[in-house]
């Protein structure tokens, strides 16, 4: 079983996610819930999701994350014509050696940003699959390691639907998470044009954290301790999707892994050695929408898949005692909520 001082840990996470925070936020002004919700992604292991209109910031947001962390980062822009191989690597016979010699694609890198994924090929999309889950890619029976942290950050624009293909079902499932920027408030604009009207702000962002940093960060957040009932409150919003008359597709297992990652890695930001249900709650929309697929007459009454979530939440019953009274409140059986089984506080 993995031991570390706790206490120390956190401190160390919060201090260099804070940091990362600020330097991201620099260049995004007024969104701090999505700068948030990427953190989060980041330490929980997992791939982001940028959708949203044109012009809101998706790959200044990618591109922020990426240069805050000193850490190696490939660009990859989707286009029709972009092979499989762009983006795997491939293997080139070398005349003098008189052998094969593999040549990696841009996902070998720690932060890869995918932009406007949806406008290249299902079959170059497909390239990725392997690469998000297993974090390896397999070239002529051969298998290359990805580096560590590794992280696809993918953008994509929901309203231009001419010369693009929608992700499969497979892949949305790979993304942990998706989120929208949406417009920024007036003087969240006004503050935008001060800042961005002369140079972008990209060009002086300097590296706040080191990879190895983010290393040590992600293997905190992996012994972040998580309560049975909080694991059942997750199973059950999850299990909730797949019985929805509005939903012909419901989230699946993996979502469920997803969601308490993510639940994890929120509660460690927020300085907790314990998640919470109220972690779960505050990221389902973000985990579960994308994976979710209405039915035509849902559609037709224009029901969102982030509204029927919605509609979840509030149905499930949240979690009492153990993991509703929160730290330091007695649960049923005599163990307190934040606490190790045998007693031991973390």
């Amino acid at each position: 079983m993995t031991t570390y001082d706790d206490r120390a840990s956190l401190t160390d996470l919060t201090t260099t996610a804070e940091r990362v925070r600020a330097s991201v936020e620099g260049v995004i002004e007024g969104k701090p819930e999505v700068v948030r919700l990427s953190l989060t992604v980041l330490l929980a292991e997992g791939h982001l999701l940028i959708e949203d209109v044109p012009g809101v910031g998706k790959t200044m947001l990618a591109k922020a994350l990426a240069r805050s962390i000193d850490c190696s980062v490939r660009r990859i822009q989707f286009t029709p014509d972009l092979l499989p191989s762009d983006i795997t690597g491939v293997s080139i016979y070398d005349q003098q050696r008189r052998d094969f010699e593999f040549k990696p694609g841009a996902i070998f890198a720690q932060i890869v940003i995918g932009d406007e994924i949806n406008r290249a090929s299902p079959k170059t999309q497909s390239a990725l699959l392997e690469s998000m889950e297993e974090r390896q890619v397999t070239i002529d029976g051969q298998t290359y390691e990805l580096p560590s942290p590794f992280m696809v950050v993918a953008t994509q624009n929901p309203v231009e639907m001419e010369g693009t293909y929608p992700l499969p079902e497979a892949q949305r499932d790979r993304f942990m998470a998706r989120v929208s920027i949406g417009y920024p408030s007036a003087e969240a604009e006004l503050r935008m044009l001060d800042v961005h009207g002369g140079i972008s702000p990209l060009d002086d962002l300097q590296p706040v954290a080191h990879a190895h940093d983010i290393v040590k960060l992600i293997d905190a957040v992996r012994v972040v301790h998580v309560a049975p009932s909080v694991q059942r409150y997750a199973v059950e919003l999850v299990g909730a999707t797949r019985t929805h008359p509005d939903l012909r597709l419901g989230a699946s297992p993996r979502a469920t892994l997803h969601l308490l990652r993510a639940a994890k890695a929120s509660a460690a930001l927020s300085g907790r050695e314990y998640a919470l249900p109220d972690d779960v709650q505050a990221l389902a929309p973000a985990v579960l929408s994308h994976r979710l697929l209405p039915t035509a007459q849902a559609q037709l009454n224009r029901r969102t898949a982030e509204q029927v979530v919605l509609e979840i939440l509030q149905r499930v019953p949240v979690p009492t005692g153990e993991a509703g009274q929160g730290a330091g409140h007695p649960a049923p059986g005599g163990r307190i909520y934040g606490q190790r089984p045998g007693g031991r506080r973390l």
